[in-house]
């Protein structure tokens, strides 16, 4: 529940960025409640030891979907998965999801589809990442379905010293078809120091949705910039890579992180589960549009068991001939952990984005100014 006196004006709702605050935008503009009362979990669960299984409303942490549950509020998903150890350190999951309720939504909605029958976009699913040009009106023009279903599967082993392991897929039948291949190794160093190089490939393939979205990108707006073959096609693919310089007794780490689209359609990516997430993504960006370039550094440090803190800097290269895709940007972010308790925990962030003002280079004009400073204060209490 928002405290009243912390209420925005119910005509400006949409103001607030998705997710990003404990109220669903489609029940205030409609009914002007701001009390949200979410159903956020409830399934049935068989486990024996070898093979867990789970129907219902769940969280399902992969490549792909995440939790993303910062307010108690999580990012669940509606259906059916099961996860069994299929070899010594090595486990297979499979999932069907056929819907998805995300944090700032009461009900549950379609997986893939943006807006409604009649228009509305905040009834249906309007993640941050969603391509608007996969909307319920093209889905139904184009002579297709607008609800779906997703299945997903992931394979992850630490069978080898050292090395994790993760091969997953996903389909949205009729839309697009992924799949991803991560890989982390550690090598040990003197004085329990250790480098750890990473690397993660996501390769994207049209399965149907590029037609539907017609010559669009994630915005729903035409694809100016692109190659002319996302009129008619989502193929696409993304490399991350890192590398973290691990210190001793878990203090901490410094880290470098690389990531790169291909310049073919944006990623799909409406579940939470942060295509570049890892390696190269600041929080609230989003930097797996066509032909991105990310550097990222990072430094996280254990001062002691009641203090830690976080810093990272990264340069999001963007397309500037792409018209509809934001300017490149640099992003500090400050956050420190502070445990006053064994149950109390305060939460700081303080947030840095600079916009460059990047000229346009197909059509002239420059591009909208994105920067904003973000600051954050939160105290969690574990009951």
């Amino acid at each position: 529940l928002n405290p009243e006196f912390f209420r925005m004006d119910d005509d400006e709702v949409g103001g607030a960025k998705a997710g990003k605050d404990t109220f669903s935008r489609y029940k205030v503009s409609t009914t002007g409640a701001y009390g949200m009362h979410v159903l956020g979990q409830a399934y049935l669960e068989y486990n024996n030891g070898i093979a867990d299984v789970k129907a219902g409303r769940q969280m399902f942490e992969s490549v792909f979907t995440a939790s993303n549950d910062t307010k108690m509020v999580p990012n669940t998903f509606d259906g059916v998965s099961v996860s069994a150890k299929i070899a010594p350190k090595t486990t297979a999951r499979a999932a069907w999801f056929g819907k998805q309720k995300l944090r700032d939504h009461e009900d549950a909605h379609d997986m893939i589809t943006f807006k409604d029958a009649s228009g509305e976009s905040w009834n249906n699913n309007d993640d941050a990442g969603v391509h608007k040009g996969l909307s319920y009106a093209n889905f139904v023009a184009a002579g297709e379905d607008p609800n779906h279903n997703m299945f997903l599967a992931d394979v992850k082993t630490k069978a080898v010293k050292d090395l994790d392991f993760t091969l997953s897929a996903l389909t949205v039948p009729g839309v697009v078809t992924d799949v991803v291949a991560e890989a982390h190794y550690r090598i040990p160093l003197q004085n329990g120091w250790a480098v750890r190089p990473g690397a993660r490939y996501f390769h994207q393939m049209d399965d149907g949705g590029g037609a539907v979205a017609g010559f669009t990108n994630l915005s729903g707006k035409v694809a100016t910039g692109y190659d002319a073959g996302v009129a008619t096609s989502l193929d696409s693919s993304l490399f991350a890579g890192r590398v973290d310089l691990e210190m001793p007794n878990k203090k901490g780490f410094f880290r470098l992180g690389y990531s790169k689209v291909a310049d073919e359609a944006d990623i799909v990516a409406p579940w939470r589960g942060f295509p570049t997430g890892g390696f190269t993504r600041a929080m609230a960006q989003y930097n797996w549009v066509a032909n991105t370039e990310t550097f990222m550094a990072r430094a996280v440090y254990k001062f002691n068991s009641t203090w830690k803190a976080s810093l990272r800097y990264a340069i999001q290269d963007f397309d500037d001939a792409k018209v509809n895709v934001q300017a490149d940007s640099t992003i500090w972010h400050l956050d420190t952990w502070t445990n006053i308790t064994k149950r109390l925990q305060m939460r700081t962030r303080v947030g840095i984005v600079q916009a460059d003002d990047d000229i346009i280079t197909t059509g002239g004009g420059t591009k909208t100014d994105v920067s904003y400073n973000e600051y954050r204060l939160e105290f969690n209490y574990l009951f």
